[in-house]
């Protein structure tokens, strides 16, 4: 998979050379380039930004800015994701989706977004996705799209050591993961549920199964009525 990312703060993806992301490059699953926006712009003070029509406080980032840095990054096979508290959510399954591409590109918006011309123009070009990771604003896109690209690179064949592990994790089944135990068996009063120590493989499977649920309808009922 291939992944470019155009931010106003291209630094903040240095955090992508790090851990499991890092070895996927190394390993040639992904190959990730990182663009400064600015560098598109033109001008002594290389703005990226304008006062937005019809008022109202904040800037707008201005289209040709970024068309002029979009323009050869994307084809009509590419996947334009551009983060945004008006997006749709992001899921499990968006996740999963999006690991079949071939190519991503991520538009890291600042302010108070990008010019929404963007997203109309390049729609008729290629696949365009506004996502949010969730009911709330942050300052930029940059947090949501390393939010977003580990949840999609991992699930590509291969980048975990060991894909059983993704089978049973939260979201994969539509409910939450059930809690996980490990060694020492007493930790501070605390004990290991007793039908994990059994041995008997119907009986933690079940249990597991009763804890996702029980899990999921304490802290996100929403699921279950999903």
């Amino acid at each position: 998979m291939k992944v470019d990312i155009v931010s106003i703060f291209p630094e903040v993806f240095d955090v992508l050379n790090v851990s499991l992301m890092g070895k996927a490059a190394a390993q040639q699953l992904v190959e990730v380039n990182v663009h400064q926006l600015r560098d598109y712009a033109e001008g002594v003070h290389k703005s990226v930004d304008d006062t937005p029509y019809g008022g109202g406080a904040g800037m707008v980032m201005t289209p040709d800015v970024w068309g002029t840095a979009l323009d050869p990054l994307l084809t009509p096979e590419s996947v334009l994701i551009v983060p945004t508290p008006a997006g749709a959510r992001f899921s499990q399954q968006t996740a999963a989706q999006l690991a079949g591409a071939d190519h991503l590109v991520f538009a890291c918006g600042r302010y108070e977004g990008i010019d929404q011309r963007v997203v109309e123009h390049y729609s008729q070009h290629t696949t365009v996705m506004e996502l949010s990771i969730g009911d709330f604003v942050i300052n930029g896109g940059e947090v949501a799209v390393l939010a977003m690209l580990e949840a999609i690179v991992r699930l590509i064949p291969g980048f975990m050591g060991n894909p059983e592990s993704l089978v049973e994790e939260s979201h994969e089944s539509g409910l939450l993961e059930y809690p996980s135990f490990t060694k020492p068996r007493s930790w501070r009063g605390l004990e290991v549920p007793e039908v994990l120590l059994s041995g008997n493989h119907e009986a933690i499977r079940q249990w597991r199964e009763d804890q996702s649920r029980a899990r999921t309808a304490a802290m996100r009922p929403d699921l279950l009525e999903d």
